[in-house]
């Protein structure tokens, strides 16, 4: 799936929002957490593999 689509995904703006807010209140761990889901998230549901 292209980026197009995943930037549409509302599951990918939550976590992409998730993620910033995490940094923003400095905290590194929900911050990773947001990335594992969000990497997890694009397997499942936009069929993307990982880097």
């Amino acid at each position: 799936m292209s980026a197009e689509h995943t930037a549409e995904c509302r599951r990918c703006r939550e976590l992409d929002l998730d993620e910033a807010e995490a940094r923003r209140e400095r905290d590194g761990s929900r911050a990773t957490d947001c990335r594992v889901l969000r990497r997890r998230h694009l397997a499942a549901e936009h069929g993307e593999r990982a880097a």
